[in-house]
C-alpha cells in the first residue's frame, strides 16, 4: 500500500529550482535511503513531503487514511538544539503535541508510552537529566524517542548521524533497522552513509540536479551509480534479527 507518492514534483525556492521531475512512491514498511551530493535537494525533498516547504510544481499525494502531521521527524541537529534547556523526559513528551489538539495536558497513556520508548532506546535512566548533559549519541536517541512519540507508522530522518562517533553511528543505525524490521515503521532517511545502511534498505533515491535513480536496492547495486558510493553487492552489511551485523 502506498503511503505517499511524489508526482512530477519540483522542489526548491521561488528564485531557484533545486530538483525537478521527482517521481517515486513509498509503501508501508519501506526503508528508503535518499542520497546525493551536498546541495542536491535531499533535505528540501523531506521538508516538501512533510508540507514544511511548498512544491514549485507537481504534488505529493498521501493515502487518504494517512495523516502526514503524525509523521515522526528527526531533522539535522544544530548547536542550539544540543544546548536546549529541558530535561530528557520533557523533550520526549513534546513529541505528542501534534496529537493533542486543544487538550492542555499529557494523558497517562502518553506518559507510559514515553517511558516505554525511552527504555526501548536505552536512555530511560537519563529521563530527569538536562538534555545538554548527554553525549551526542544519547541526544540523538532522545530525539529519536521524541519522533517515535509522534508516530507509530513513519519516520523521516535527515542525516541523523552527523557529528556522532563510529560506535554511536553503528548503535543508531541498529536501532533504526530494528524499528523498521520489528515494528514495521516506514523509514525515509537522508544519509551520506549509504554503505552502512544499504543492507537494510528497500529503496534508493539518488538526487543530482534531478532524480538520477529511483528503485530497489537490488537494482541500485546493479546500476552504474552504486560505484559512486563505494557499495558492491558482496560488501553490503545486513543487520540480523538480533540487531547485529
Amino acid at each position: 500500500m502506498n503511503i505517499f507518492e511524489c508526482k512530477k514534483l519540483s522542489i526548491g525556492y521561488p528564485e531557484k529550482v533545486v530538483c525537478k521531475d521527482i517521481n517515486f512512491a513509498v509503501d508501508k514498511g519501506d526503508f528508503v535511503c535518499i542520497v546525493g551530493e551536498n546541495g542536491s535537494g535531499k533535505s528540501t525533498l523531506l521538508k516538501t513531503i512533510l508540507g514544511l516547504n511548498k512544491p514549485l510544481s507537481g504534488k505529493v499525494i498521501f493515502d487518504k487514511d494517512f495523516n502526514r502531521k503524525l509523521i515522526g521527524f528527526l531533522p539535522q541537529q544544530t548547536e542550539l538544539q544540543k544546548d536546549f534547556p529541558a530535561t530528557v523526559k520533557e523533550i520526549v513528551m513534546s513529541g505528542f503535541v501534534g496529537r493533542m489538539g486543544w487538550r492542555p495536558f499529557y494523558s497517562s497513556q502518553e506518559k507510559d508510552k514515553a517511558d516505554c520508548v525511552l527504555k526501548e532506546l536505552g536512555v530511560y535512566e537519563h529521563s530527569s537529566k538536562s538534555f545538554k548533559e548527554l553525549s551526542g549519541g544519547q541526544q540523538q536517541r532522545v530525539l529519536l524517542a521524541r519522533a517515535l512519540c509522534a508516530t507509530d507508522e513513519m519516520l523521516f530522518l535527515d542525516e541523523p548521524t552527523n557529528n556522532l562517533d563510529g560506535r554511536s553511528i553503528k548503535q543508531f543505525y541498529n536501532l533504526i533497522s530494528k524499528l523498521n524490521r520489528d515494528n514495521n515503521i516506514t523509514i525515509c532517511m537522508v544519509t551520506h552513509d549509504l554503505e552502512r545502511v544499504i543492507g537494510n534498505a528497500t529503496k534508493i533515491v539518488y538526487m543530482k540536479d534531478n532524480i538520477k535513480f529511483v528503485g530497489t536496492k537490488k537494482d541500485f547495486l546493479e546500476s552504474e551509480y552504486a560505484k559512486n558510493f563505494g557499495v558492491e553487492q558482496e560488501e553490503i552489511i545486513v543487520i540480523n534479527n538480533k540487531g547485529e551485523e
